[in-house]
């Protein structure tokens, strides 16, 4: 069995690195802690790229290094390196016509909008690949100007629980499949900015508890020391 390919679209750069656009890079980076692979990524055909045995599965995380626009060349040579075929690849991108904090699947289509997404269809002379679009909201400025901005102070306070719920997803595409994923994880809510306030800990979207697990509706989360509450 080949080996499940995960894209992240993002732009290199520190000073891209927290902004909406980049969040495909932000789930992979959550994938690769968890793996145990943070810092091992090696840069080879436009891609710093890292992979192996995880969970029982056999997965490739591709960051290409190009930027956004360039993002089909990556993602070209990496296939032709793998002998992917195209339903083995996820691409994780970033979605301004989905609310922050929603996640939708999606099988195939256009770019719709997406500069990195028509890279790798211009590149690969198809739009059969699997997607996981994450919301980052719609823009109320221009859509450069929105992408390429950080998230807002109380989008902050659960980017960390969005980029869990879409390592979570990623993990089921590469296990399940995309229609089986989709199921689970197209539905998914993410908590309101001020349910810390009214749902005591414990409760579903509450705040951590004095061991600083929260109860989510994916599963119970350890929250990250550096995670605002």
């Amino acid at each position: 069995m080949p080996s499940k390919i995960v894209v992240g679209l993002g732009n290199p750069g520190a000073q891209y690195a927290q902004t909406r656009h980049n969040i495909g890079w932000m789930v992979l980076d959550r994938l690769a802690d968890r793996a145990g692979w943070a810092g091992r990524a090696r840069d080879r055909d436009a891609a710093a790229t890292v992979g192996g045995r995880y969970k029982g599965l056999d997965l490739i995380l591709v960051k290409p290094m190009t930027f956004m626009n360039d993002s089909g060349i990556a993602v070209r040579k990496i296939l032709a390196r793998e002998r992917a075929p195209l339903p083995e690849m996820l691409v994780v991108v970033d979605d301004f016509s989905l609310p922050f904090g929603k996640l939708r699947f999606r099988e195939g289509g256009g770019p719709g909008g997406h500069n990195g997404l028509r890279s790798i269809i211009d590149e690969l002379a198809s739009e059969k690949f699997a997607r996981l679009r994450v919301g980052i909201g719609e823009p109320n400025r221009g859509f450069v100007d929105h992408v390429l901005s950080t998230f807002a102070p109380e989008e902050k306070a659960r980017l960390d629980e969005l980029v869990d719920a879409a390592a979570d997803a990623v993990e089921a595409w590469a296990r399940e499949g995309v229609n089986k994923a989709a199921n689970r994880h197209n539905s998914f809510e993410l908590r309101p900015a001020d349910a810390d306030r009214v749902a005591p800990p414990g409760a579903v979207d509450g705040p951590p508890g004095a061991d600083g697990i929260r109860r989510t509706r994916t599963g119970w989360r350890k929250v990250r020391p550096d995670t605002p509450e």
